[in-house]
Parts: C-alpha cells; structure tokens; sequence
C-alpha cells in the first residue's frame, strides 16, 4: 500500500504560504526576515540609492523607499564578558526578608529584598548593514512586489523599471552558513551598484579585492562592572563579517572605492554571499582568552561556499530547510474542502498580508490563522537550531544598540513560550540551543544558589543573557526576585523526554539537570506556620498586591505563590517519573521528594471563585494584569486537568474572565491555550480575534498586542515570543495528549473552520497523529510511531473515548466512530 492513502492533504499543502508587501520597508517591522539559526537579516527591499542613514526608525521617511539594505544578525554578538553571578551578602539580606514575611510585614519584605538584587543582564547587539545604492535616477518603478514564502524560506524582491524588470532572491542557507542574495535584470548589462558594509559597532571596513569586503570589529563592554582582581582592560566579543561577489555578463566589471565598497556596473546577474563569525566561545569563557579568531573563521565558511552555483545553494538550502518545515501542513476551511480554489482565495493571492490583517475581522479568513501558525514555525527554524545560542525576545533579528528589555531571555514567561512549538509542532531540534543553555545556566547557577542562598546545587532568575547570567536582575523586586527561572526551564527537559522517549537524553541530559533543579528547590521550601512547605520570599511574577493593614500601599514580596508551588510540583513529579524510568526511585532525593510533595499548599480558591494568586486573598490592584503565572498548572504545566480538576479548572476559567482579553501579544496567545486546555473552542478563538489586529508601525500605539505588516507579534514594541504561543496554542485546539491518552480536536470552533487537516502534529509517548474533519465532525485520524514500543492508549474524541494498542511501526486509521478501518507498515508511506 503505497502513501498516498495517509496523505489526505495534498490539495492543502500546495496553498501559498507567503508574507506579501506591496511596497519597500519603511520601518524595521516592515522588513522580512530570514535566518538559519545563527545568521539572520532583514529585507527591507527598496528601490534607488540616497544616502544611508543606519537609524532606520528615525531614517524610514527620509529614504523614501530608497535603500535596499539588509539589517545583518549573529546570535553571538552581546556586551559584555562572564560576570560573577554571587554576592555574600546576599544571606543576610535573604534572612531579613524571611523574618519580615513570617511578620507578615510585606511592604517591608519588599524593600528589604532589594539585598538580593544582582547586577544587570548584558545585551544583544546588531550586526551592522549590507547596503546596496543603485543609480540617482528619479525614473519611477511600477509593478513592484515583495513576498517571503515560507514554503522555501525564500524573501523574492521583483518590480520593473520601464521596461526592464528586476528581481533579487534572499535565503539564508543553514548548510552552507552564508546569506545568499540574487540581482538580475530581465534585459542583459543593466544591473549597477555599489555595495558596501557598515555596522553601529566598533568597527573597521577593508575591500580586499574587486570581489569582497572584510567588516570586523568588537561588541562593547559598557555593562560589565570590573571586579577587583580583574585586568582593566577588558575586551568585548569581536565579531567579523565577509561579503563575497560573484557576476555574469560579457560587459561585467567590478572596482574598488575608496578601499572600503564595491562598485558593480553593466552586469547581467550578480550573486552575493554574506557570512560571520564571532571570538564567542562559550558562556564561560573570557572573550580576550578565546583562540577564536572571526575573520579566519568567516573566511574558511564562506570559501565552501565560492565555488558552488546559485542553484546548488538554493538546492542545498530548499533540502534542509523543506525537511523541517514541511514535517506539518495545516488547511482550514470555511467552504467544502472538495473545492480545490475559490473566489476568495484567489482574491487573497493579489492582497497584501497587511490588508489580509486589516481585513479579517470582517471575513475572519482561516487561511491567515494557517499562515500564521506557519509564520511561527518558520521563524523557529530560522533562529534556533542545534549549535545556535537560544532565541531571545527577537529572535535573531535587532537594529538596535539598545533593544527594547536588552532582548535578553526572559524566563518568566518569554523564553519558555519561544519554545512551546518545538515539540507538538514536531520541530525538536530546534529546542536544542534550550536544552544547552539550561546546562549553562547551572554551571552559573550552582555558585548562585551556594554563596546567595546557602543552597544545594543551582538556580537562575527571571532575566539571563548570553553568559547565562543566573543571578536577580536588578531592578523592581516584583522582576528581581523569582528564583524559579531555572526551574521552569527544567520542565522543557521532561516534556522533551515524553515526547521523544529517547531513555539516553533522559539518563545524561535531562534527569541531572532536573535532579539538580530539584535539589535546591527542596533547600529553598522552609516550614511554614500553616504546617505546609512553603516559598518564602515568593512573588508571583512582574505582580503587586494591596499590603493588607497598609492603608493600601502595594507590595509584591510574600510566601508560596501559586505559581512557585505550581512549578515546584511540576518538577518533584518529573523527577520521580523520571526516576522510575531510569530505576532510581530508591534514592535519597526521591525518597525526599514523596514525603515534601503532600506537603505543599494546595490550589486554592478565592471567594469570587478565582484562582488565588497569592497564599493569601490579597487584594489585587491591576485586575488586568499581562502574566497569568496562577494559572500555571494548567498550561505549561500538567497538574490540573479538565478530568481530575474539574472545580479549579472552572475557577481558572473564572480567572481568565477577570483577567480580561486586553494585553501584549504573549499574554494573548498564552489565554489562548489555556482556553484550549479548558476545551472552550469559542474564547481560543476570541483570543486570535484579539491578535491578528494591525499595529503601525514605530513606538507611539495606543493598544496592546497585534500583527506588524511582516507577521511579528506585537508587544508592542516587537516581541517574538506570541508569535511562537499562537503556533504551539493552536496545537492544543486540535490535539492534545499525554503518554497514555490523545484528544482529538479538544477545542476546534466548529463554525469558525468546519473542514480541514492538520499532518505530522506530534503527541506525547512518540506519536506522530494526522486528522481531517468536515462539518464541524471528526473523519479521520491517522496515528503512528516509530520508536514505541507496543503500548495501550485512549483516543478521545469528544464523549467518545476507544481503548487502542500502538506498536512501532504500524500505523493506524480511524474513522469518526474511533475504530480502527486499516493497519498497515510505515515503510509503506511516503513519509
């Protein structure tokens, strides 16, 4: 039996999938981005040559669409150097906070807990500009359009200049590390230009020869604080970037300018290649003692890279990036899915995305809500892959040298929600960078947690940076104190052995650093007076509360947050599952851990029939606040289910009604999931309504959240993080799992998309599941593995639940009544 019968969504996959423009950028989030992980840029795509000006925001009117320019990213280039994550004092100030909260004195607490402050993250920095000037002419351009198809990864540029039409071709290849650009002209000898690199950074510009320019330079140190037995005269990463110039055309010719830039006349094609490099090599080592040296290193990818052809690239590229991205197909439908092409959708082919946008409130087109969770999956490809630092609040993509939060890992959230999608949307390499980062951070962590909290193993804060900084940030105690970053992170290691059940990761990689996690969060519970186990200082994140006895003065420092209790359990009961995977439930830690976890506060409920966000009924002073950290245990986490917790899940729902739908991009796209994990189709769906909104474009918005004409969520400003929560919540709408049970489109609105398919979402326990349905109903759910073991598992589909047996292999079809119609091998498909 060939593939064809497991393949019902050939006619969807071949749906475009593009970000369309109709004009050049005027801002940075009109750019396009791409990326391979490390290597990034942003296409602006403009038309002729007036000066550069490199501040882009401040520029965008002046330029008039005239700078075609790529803003260029390294993932390695940050401020700064390894910095001493500890203080001594840190003890005593840590005692004194204790005691005013056991006081109940909490405004005092807060203050006090400034003792615990560490010092500043460090912050990502922009590589610089690929700038090409074409010619002073005033002649106009018409037929001009811009497009990045995610289906190649692919940003193509094509408009038309009286009668000779244009086109450049942008990808950033992950095989051969280069950014590739192609400028051709449709009538031969009429591509000229001049090219030429730039960067805010330090940095120095030499034209080699007529077919490349050297750019290196060095990050600045301006927030590293020297310490006493360190050298003055500390040196930033150094970075270097390398352009090389390849043309075709009997008339062709290429010179040198003032040393520096390129100039490109009469030629018929010209090919672009761009790579860097960074000194960076390693969160833990000083970038004056790296031996690495950027320029030879650049150099030596870029040399791979002289001799191969356009085409070769764009193959080699299409190959790595398509057996990613094309591991998952989604296709929605308002009409019948026996019609291959309607009205509508060729009339969505000529708009713009940005009036795509605009538009769907009144059409509420379900092939944008396709686009976008695409959008999400592709830009997770594009900015983290094995090898690659983690994304950051951007990504990869900056302009500036002061970012908006330093674009620094956040992990009270932002961080996390980066990589929601890696594992249900069946992108688990690209959570690698995560993984290696939280080892990183215990290697810090671990003299945190020693010399600050007189604590076994490690921990980290709510804000890090490329040296994996483990310490408080220093700033208002509601951000600084939180030491349940490290932990939450913990929790992606064993999602990440449950979904891929691959027993080595879990014995070398994920149980030691949970093991670890563990252990200092064990030090860190303290008896209480309730007779429970309790955190204390706790604050739930970026959070106040009205001091009770205060006259109303607002404090954020108390005991055992819901969620420090929410995540803690998390990690007690990944380590004994894990335990019993790797047959250590006899240990000492393990042993600790089953008599701690019954002595944990439980969820409790407030009078309005919330969920209490505190371990006391504070009054709360911003109702509406952005974080919904209460309500972790539901989503992320998975200690409150719709089965074995129905009256907290009744009061989360409650919660999510008080909380309200306003908020930045990530704080949307988290709602969303927790509806879906609620198995309320119609607020998941409230919740898209509430994103894809248009933002304008610059700093002055007068709302929270939204789209940018490229597709960016919004905080605002840009926040890549809602971008990957709307991808990974629109998942759960359609499956949800856990080793032993899948649900079958828990929250799908019906009415909103009666027909589609989803192929290749991936469930717990290795399961990779297909599904098709039509009016509203279940037709068909193809489900596999290839690794399982024979195993026993519960498909649920609304009230219908069947009892069915996996084994490795075999693939599985049901109907709508969930019996099993066929069996047959997987070497039998095309997948």
């Amino acid at each position: 039996m060939d593939g064809d019968r497991i393949r019902p969504m050939e006619d969807g996959e071949e749906r475009p999938l593009k970000v369309v423009f109709a004009s050049p950028a005027e801002h940075f989030t009109d750019a396009a981005p791409i990326g391979n992980g490390s290597l990034g840029a942003m296409v602006w795509g403009g038309i002729a040559s007036e000066k550069l000006q490199l501040n882009r925001r401040q520029a965008s009117k002046a330029r008039n669409h005239n700078v075609p320019s790529n803003v260029l990213a390294v993932d390695t280039l940050w401020t700064g150097v390894p910095g001493n994550y500890t203080d001594p004092k840190a003890p005593a100030a840590l005692a004194a906070v204790r005691k005013f909260v056991d006081d109940r004195r909490f405004v005092d607490a807060t203050s006090a807990a400034s003792g615990l402050y560490g010092g500043p993250t460090e912050v990502y920095q922009p590589l610089g500009d690929m700038n090409l000037e074409f010619g002073t002419s005033s002649q106009g351009y018409s037929s001009y359009k811009r497009e990045l198809d995610l289906h190649t990864a692919t940003t193509l540029i094509t408009f038309n200049i009286g009668e000779v039409q244009y086109t450049r071709e942008h990808f950033c290849s992950n095989p051969h590390q280069v950014i590739v650009t192609r400028i051709s002209a449709n009538k031969s000898g009429h591509v000229s230009f001049t090219l030429s690199l730039n960067s805010k950074l330090n940095h120095r510009v030499r034209a080699t020869n007529a077919n490349e320019i050297i750019m290196e330079g060095t990050c600045p140190v301006q927030r590293h604080v020297l310490q006493q037995h360190e050298a003055n005269d500390a040196t930033g990463i150094g970075f270097a970037a390398v352009l090389s110039l390849q043309m075709g055309g009997a008339a062709a010719k290429s010179v040198v300018l003032n040393d520096q830039n390129l100039r490109i006349d009469n030629a018929d094609w010209v090919l672009l290649l761009v790579t860097a490099a960074s000194s960076f090599n390693g969160p833990l080592v000083n970038p004056s003692d790296s031996k690495l040296d950027p320029e030879s290193t650049a150099l030596r990818t870029l040399n791979m890279s002289r001799n191969v052809t356009f085409d070769q690239l764009k193959a080699a590229h299409l190959k790595n990036y398509q057996g990613l991205f094309h591991r998952v197909s989604l296709r929605l439908s308002q009409a019948p899915a026996i019609e291959k092409t309607s009205l509508k959708e060729a009339d969505e082919a000529i708009k713009t995305t940005a009036e795509r946008v605009n538009s769907f409130r009144s059409n509420e087109d379900p092939s944008l809500v396709e686009l976008l969770f695409q959008y999400g999956r592709y830009l997770l490809i594009s900015c983290s892959r094995p090898g690659t630092q983690v994304s950051n609040l951007q990504g990869i993509w900056n302009q500036d040298l002061a970012p908006a939060w330093q674009s620094a890992p956040h992990l009270n959230i932002n961080l996390q929600m980066n990589y929601w999608p890696t594992l249900p949307c069946n992108l688990s390499e690209c959570q690698e960078p995560l993984i290696e980062f939280i080892a990183s951070l215990a290697v810090n962590g671990a003299k945190t947690a020693k010399i600050n909290y007189q604590a076994s193993d490690w921990v980290s804060h709510h804000v890090s940076d490329i040296w994996a900084k483990s310490s408080a940030f220093n700033e208002d105690t509601k951000y600084a104190v939180w030491p349940m970053g490290g932990a939450w992170l913990c929790t992606h290691l064993w999602e990440h052995y449950k979904y891929l059940l691959d027993k080595d990761f879990l014995k070398n990689t994920a149980y030691p650093l949970l093991e670890g996690c563990a252990l200092f969060l064990v030090d860190w519970l303290t008896a209480g007076p309730r007779g429970l186990l309790e955190t204390n200082p706790s604050t739930s994140p970026e959070h106040a509360f009205i001091a009770p006895g205060t006259g109303g003065q607002q404090a954020s420092v108390s005991y055992s947050t819901t969620m420090d209790i929410s995540i803690i359990r998390e990690i007690f009961m990944a380590v004994v599952s894990s335990a019993e995977v790797l047959g250590k439930s006899d240990t000492a830690l393990v042993q600790e851990i089953n008599k701690v976890l019954p002595r944990l506060p439980p969820i409790t409920i407030a009078k309005d029939k919330t969920i209490m966000e505190w371990a006391q009924d504070f009054e709360d002073p911003e109702v509406h606040h952005r974080h919904l950290s209460h309500l972790f245990g539901l989503y992320p986490g998975h200690t409150i289910t719709m089965q074995t917790n129905p009256e907290i899940c009744e009061a989360i729902g409650n919660s999510l009604r008080k909380r309200g739908e306003d908020g930045p991009g990530w704080s949307s796209t988290w709602k969303m999931a927790l509806w879906a994990r609620l198995f309320n189709s119609e607020n998941a769906y409230r919740m898209i309504l509430k994103l894809i909104t248009l933002v304008p474009p610059g700093d002055d918005v007068q709302f929270e959240g939204g789209l940018y004409t490229n597709l960016w969520t919004a905080h605002p400003p840009f926040q890549i993080d809602a971008n990957f929560g709307f991808t990974a919540a629109m998942s759960e709408m359609l499956l949800q799992s856990t080793l032993t049970e899948l649900y079958l489109l828990p929250a799908l609105p019906r009415e909103k998309w009666p027909e589609g398919c989803v192929k290749g979402l991936r469930a717990r326990g290795d399961i990779t599941v297909n599904i098709c349905w039509g009016k509203g109903e279940l037709q068909e759910a193809v489900v596999w593995s290839k690794n399982r073991n024979n195993s026993v598992l519960l498909l649920h589909y609304g009230e219908q639940v069947a009892v069915v047996t996996v084994a490795a292999g075999n693939v599985y079809k049901f109907n709508a009544s969930l019996h099993c119609v066929e069996t047959w091998t997987l070497d039998k498909c095309a997948f």
